[in-house]
C-alpha cells in the first residue's frame, strides 16, 4: 500500500519544493522528473528512480495506472498526494499528477562510445535550461551520437530541461567538460569541428558536413567565445535576410543539425 501524504508541512513535500533549486539538488545528487512522458521515458531508459509521487485527481488520461505498476516494479518508492499537496510540489502550471526523483550522474568524454563517423553536437555556455532542453531535443531527433556542454551556466538537471527536453535527457548520451579538454579530445579522436557564427564566409550549406563531425553552438547573448572561433576547424553561418543578425540558439541548433541529416543521409 502506498503511503498517502495530504499535509503540506511533510516532511517529503519540503524536500521536493527545496529540489527545484540546484544546491540542494547537488547536495541530495539527485533532481526532479515531472511529467507522464517524462517518467517514461526514464524507465524505458531503466533509470532507476527513487521515489514517485502521484496525484489521481490531476491524472489526464487513462495510461497512468500502467506507470505506477512499471515504477513500483521497478523498484520506486510510491506515494500518493492528495490534489492540493501535489500542487505544492510541482513545478509547471498546468500539472498531470506525476512527479519523481532520479538519481544524477556524471558521464566523462571517455565513457562515450562512438561509431567511426560520428555526430556530435557541442554547446558552450548555453544559459536558459528552456534552449538547453530543446537542444537535447532536437540532437535526438536529428541521430546525433552525443552532446557535450561545455563551460555550462545552466544545470543539465534543471526541472525546465528534463521538461523542454521531454525526457529525451535520459536518451541522448550527454558530457558536461571544459572547452579546452573537449577540443583536445576532438582532435585526438580526428573528429572535425564546425562553429557556427553570423561572421563567418562559408555558408552552413555550403559546407561538408559529412564524416567524423563535431557541430559547435555558442551561447544565447554572445555567441560563440574566441576560443571556440580561432581554434575550430570551419566557421559556417545561417545567412540572415531580415534585420535580425542571428537566431534563437535552439532555432539555429535545428536548422545546422538537419542541414546534417540531409548531407549524411
Amino acid at each position: 500500500m502506498d503511503e498517502r501524504i495530504s499535509s503540506l508541512q511533510n516532511p517529503r513535500v519540503k524536500q521536493l519544493v527545496k529540489l527545484r533549486d540546484r544546491r540542494p539538488r547537488d547536495e541530495a545528487g539527485v533532481f526532479l522528473v515531472e511529467g507522464y512522458r517524462e517518467i517514461r521515458r526514464a524507465l524505458e531508459r531503466a533509470v532507476p528512480l527513487a521515489e514517485l509521487y502521484y496525484a489521481p485527481e490531476w491524472f489526464l488520461g487513462e495510461n497512468e495506472p500502467a506507470l505506477l505498476a512499471q515504477a513500483r516494479a521497478a523498484g520506486a518508492q510510491l506515494f500518493e498526494l492528495t490534489k492540493e499537496t501535489f500542487a505544492k510540489v510541482a513545478y509547471r502550471e498546468r500539472p498531470d499528477g506525476l512527479l519523481a526523483v532520479a538519481p544524477q550522474w556524471r558521464r566523462r568524454l571517455e565513457d562515450l562510445t562512438l561509431p567511426a563517423a560520428p555526430c556530435l553536437l557541442v554547446v558552450e555556455a548555453i544559459e536558459k535550461p528552456g534552449n538547453l532542453g530543446t537542444i537535447l531535443r532536437s540532437a535526438d531527433a536529428a541521430g546525433c551520437d552525443a552532446v557535450i556542454v561545455c563551460d555550462p551556466v545552466t544545470d543539465i538537471f534543471n526541472p525546465n530541461v528534463v521538461r523542454a527536453s521531454t525526457g529525451v535527457l535520459f536518451a541522448v548520451p550527454l558530457v558536461v567538460a571544459e572547452s579546452a579538454q573537449v577540443l583536445a579530445w576532438l582532435r585526438a579522436k580526428g573528429i572535425r569541428t564546425v562553429a557556427t557564427t553570423p561572421a563567418a564566409a562559408t555558408l552552413y550549406t555550403d559546407a561538408d558536413l559529412r564524416g567524423p563531425l563535431a557541430i559547435i553552438m555558442g551561447s544565447e547573448q554572445y555567441g560563440l567565445s574566441e576560443f571556440w572561433l580561432q581554434q575550430a576547424d570551419l566557421p559556417v553561418r545561417i545567412p540572415m535576410a531580415g534585420q535580425a543578425d542571428s537566431l534563437n540558439v535552439a532555432m539555429a541548433t535545428i536548422i545546422t543539425l538537419f542541414e546534417a541529416v540531409r548531407q549524411r543521409s
